[in-house]
C-alpha cells in the first residue's frame, strides 16, 4: 500500500515538473512572439532586425532589445532605423517594458490602444514618423510615464483628458500634428507651455489677464485744493530729503563694484528661448543654498561654481552660479546653456529645471545627481563605498553614448559637447549615465561640417585635429567618448603625470596602446574590479574605444553607430575593416594656437565632496 502511494506521489511530482517545464518557455515566448509580430509587420531594408530569431527561448539575445535579470523585456531601441510599416497590438504584451523607442522611422497607421497595458512604461518616443488617427485614451493608464513624445506625425482628434492624470510626466511634445479641440490645462498639463502643442489646430488657452489696477480716489473738490498744494509741497520736500542718501548710495555703487546679492523683478531676455523652464527668484536660490555657502560647493567649472541646494518643497538641486563679473563669456555661457538644454531633452542628458536672471546674477538649476560623476566614483570614492561594478560600467558606456547620439542626430541644429570626459558623465540614483555640463558645447548648423573656434576642452580628451586646427565636429565628441571608455575600463585619468614615475605615457590613450602592444591585458583593467568582469566584454569595449580614438576623424564612427556596436550590432565588421596601423604616440608641437581654454582633468586636485553632484 505504501509503495502504491509513493508511486502515485512520484507520478504526480513528475507530472507537475513536466507542466512547469512546458509553462516556462511558453511564458518566456509570449514577449518574443509579440516582438516577432512587430518584426513581421515592419519593412526593414537595413536588416536591423536580422537577429530577431523567433525560435529562441526568449528575445533577450536579440539586438536592440534589453531584458532584466528575469529575462523579461525592459527596452526596445529601434530609433532612426529606417523602418516602415505599422505597429501591432501585441506590443501591449510586454508587461515590464520601460522604454519604447521607435522615433525617426517611417512607421504609419494608428497607435495601438493596447500600449495602455504597458503600466511600467517610462518613455514612449514615437516622434518623426507618419502615424495617424487619434491619441489613444488608454495612454492615460501609464502612470509611470515621464517622457511622451508624439510630435511630427499626422495624429488627429482631441488630446485625451486622461493624459493630465499622469503626474510623473516631465516631458510632453505633441507639436506638428493635426490635433484639434481644447488644450487641457489641469493636472500635469499645467506644467507645459504652448511649445508642447505648437503647429496643430488646437484651441490654445489665452494668457492670464494682468491683475486689475485699483482706481485712484477722485478729488474731493475745490475746497481741498489749498490743502492738496500744501501736502504736495511737504511730500516733495520729504522725497528730496530721502532721495539724497539714495543718490549718494548710487554714486558710491558706481565707484565700487557690488559684492552682495539683490533681487530685481525678472526681466524677459529676447535672446533666450526659455521653453518649459521654471524661472526662480534669486531669493529662492539663496535660501536653498544657505546663501551660497562654501560648504555646499559641489564643483568648480570654467565659468563658476556649483552648489547643492534644497528647494522649499524638499527636493535637492544643483545650482550653477556663473561668475559675478558680467563678462561676455559669462553671458554667452548662460544663453548657450539655456537655449540648448531647453531643447535637448533625453533621459541620458542632464535636464535643466530652471534658471534665474537678475541685473548681476545668472544661475542655472539642475537635478541633484546623488551618485556624483563617473570620475569621482572611479577615482575619488571613499573606501567605504564599493567600486563601480562591471555591469554598471557597461550601462554607463551605453547610456552616455545614447545621450551624445541624441545631441548629434536629434537636435536641430545639432549640438557638439566639446568636453566629453568621465567628470562630465553624471550618475543618478540608479546609476544611469547622464551627460552633463554643456558649458563648452557648440551649436552647429547641418550645412557646416565643422566649427572653427578657440580650443576648449580637457587635456587627454582633445582630438588631434581639434588641437592642431581649432576645428571641431561631432567626431571631436566621438574621440572624447573613446577616451572616456578607457577611463571606465582602466579607472585611470586621461592625463596623469604620475605615470611618469613608471616610465609610462602620461596620456591614457598612449598608455593603453602600449599595454595592448605588449599584451599586458591584466594590467589594463581597473584593479578595483578584482577580476569581476568578462574578458570578452572588456575586449569589445576596448575595440570600440580604439575605433572612436582613431587619428582621422573620417574613420571614426558616428555616435549612433557606437550605440549599435555597444548593443552588439556591427562591431565585428567594423573592427575587421579597421586598418591595423602601428600604434605610435602622436607628436604634437609644443605650442598650438587658440588653446586658451585647455584645462587639466578637473577632478585632479578636488576633494571628494566637490564631486558629489553636477559640475
Amino acid at each position: 500500500m505504501d509503495q502504491w502511494i509513493l508511486g502515485i506521489l512520484g507520478f504526480v511530482s513528475a507530472f507537475l515538473c513536466l507542466i512547469g517545464l512546458l509553462l516556462v518557455p511558453v511564458s518566456a515566448n509570449i514577449e518574443g512572439d509579440a516582438l516577432n509580430a512587430l518584426k513581421t509587420n515592419l519593412a526593414d531594408p537595413n536588416n536591423v532586425l536580422q537577429s530577431w530569431d523567433p525560435t529562441l527561448v526568449n528575445p533577450c539575445t536579440w539586438f536592440h532589445v534589453t531584458c532584466n535579470s528575469e529575462n523579461s523585456v525592459t527596452r526596445v531601441d529601434l530609433g532612426n532605423a529606417n523602418l516602415s510599416g505599422q505597429l501591432v497590438p501585441q506590443l501591449g504584451q510586454l508587461p515590464n517594458l520601460q522604454y519604447l523607442e521607435l522615433y525617426s522611422n517611417n512607421i504609419s497607421g494608428r497607435i495601438p490602444f493596447e500600449l495602455g497595458n504597458l503600466t511600467n512604461l517610462v518613455s514612449l518616443d514615437l516622434y518623426l514618423n507618419r502615424l495617424n488617427g487619434p491619441i489613444p485614451d488608454t495612454l492615460g493608464k501609464l502612470q509611470k510615464l515621464r517622457f511622451l513624445r508624439l510630435n511630427n506625425n499626422s495624429l488627429n482628434g482631441r488630446i485625451p483628458m486622461l493624459l493630465t492624470t499622469i503626474m510623473s510626466l516631465q516631458v510632453l511634445d505633441l507639436s506638428n500634428n493635426q490635433l484639434t479641440g481644447p488644450v487641457p490645462v489641469n493636472g500635469s498639463f499645467s506644467l507645459f507651455t504652448p511649445i508642447s502643442f505648437a503647429n496643430n489646430q488646437l484651441d490654445i488657452p489665452p494668457a492670464a489677464p494682468p491683475p486689475p489696477i485699483s482706481p485712484t480716489p477722485p478729488s474731493s473738490g475745490v475746497g481741498n485744493s489749498a490743502t492738496g498744494a500744501i501736502a504736495g509741497g511737504v511730500a516733495a520736500g520729504a522725497a528730496l530729503l530721502f532721495a539724497a542718501p539714495a543718490i549718494l548710495l548710487a554714486w558710491w555703487r558706481r565707484r565700487k563694484p557690488q559684492d552682495h546679492f539683490f533681487d530685481v523683478p525678472a526681466e524677459e531676455d529676447p535672446e533666450v528661448h526659455l521653453g518649459q523652464l521654471k524661472r526662480f527668484s534669486l531669493r529662492e536660490l539663496q535660501v536653498a543654498t544657505d546663501n551660497f555657502s562654501n560648504k555646499n560647493i559641489l564643483g568648480r567649472g570654467g565659468f563658476g561654481k556649483v552648489y547643492k541646494g534644497r528647494l522649499a518643497d524638499g527636493s535637492l538641486v544643483a545650482v550653477k552660479r556663473l561668475k559675478e563679473e558680467r563678462t561676455q563669456g559669462g553671458e554667452l555661457q548662460f544663453q548657450t546653456e539655456v537655449e540648448m538644454i531647453s531643447m535637448a531633452v533625453h533621459r541620458n542628458l542632464l535636464r535643466l529645471l530652471g534658471f534665474c536672471m537678475t541685473a548681476t546674477e545668472r544661475l542655472l538649476v539642475y537635478p541633484y545627481m546623488a551618485n556624483g560623476s563617473v570620475a569621482s566614483r572611479l577615482r575619488e570614492r571613499p573606501e567605504s563605498d564599493p567600486p563601480l561594478e562591471w555591469s554598471i560600467r557597461k550601462r554607463i558606456a551605453l547610456g552616455s553614448a545614447r545621450g551624445l547620439a541624441y545631441l548629434h542626430d536629434h537636435c536641430d541644429p545639432k549640438i557638439i559637447h566639446r568636453d566629453v570626459k568621465a567628470a562630465n558623465i553624471l550618475l543618478d540614483e540608479e546609476y544611469e549615465a547622464v551627460v552633463g555640463d554643456f558649458g563648452l558645447a557648440k551649436l552647429m548648423d547641418y550645412k557646416d561640417t565643422h566649427v572653427t573656434t578657440a580650443v576648449r576642452g580637457t587635456i587627454g580628451h582633445i582630438a588631434p585635429e581639434y588641437l592642431s586646427t581649432g576645428k571641431s565636429s561631432e567626431k571631436t565628441d566621438v574621440f572624447g567618448y573613446g577616451v572616456m571608455l578607457l577611463e571606465l575600463i582602466t579607472g585611470q585619468r586621461a592625463f596623469d603625470l604620475a605615470r611618469l614615475a613608471n616610465d609610462d605615457d602620461v596620456m591614457l590613450l598612449d598608455w593603453v596602446k602600449g599595454l595592448l602592444k605588449d599584451k599586458k591585458y591584466e594590467t589594463l583593467v581597473d584593479a578595483d574590479l578584482q577580476g569581476n568582469y568578462e574578458e570578452e566584454e572588456v575586449e569589445q569595449l576596448i575595440r570600440v574605444a580604439l575605433l572612436c580614438t582613431g587619428s582621422s576623424p573620417m574613420e571614426r564612427p558616428k555616435m549612433s553607430e557606437v550605440v549599435r556596436m555597444l548593443e552588439g550590432d556591427g562591431l565585428a565588421e567594423r573592427w575587421e575593416e579597421w586598418q591595423k596601423e602601428e600604434m605610435v604616440r602622436q607628436d604634437f608641437p609644443a605650442h598650438h594656437p587658440h588653446t586658451d581654454w585647455i584645462i587639466a582633468d578637473s577632478t585632479y586636485n578636488l576633494r571628494p565632496d566637490e564631486l558629489s553632484g553636477p559640475r
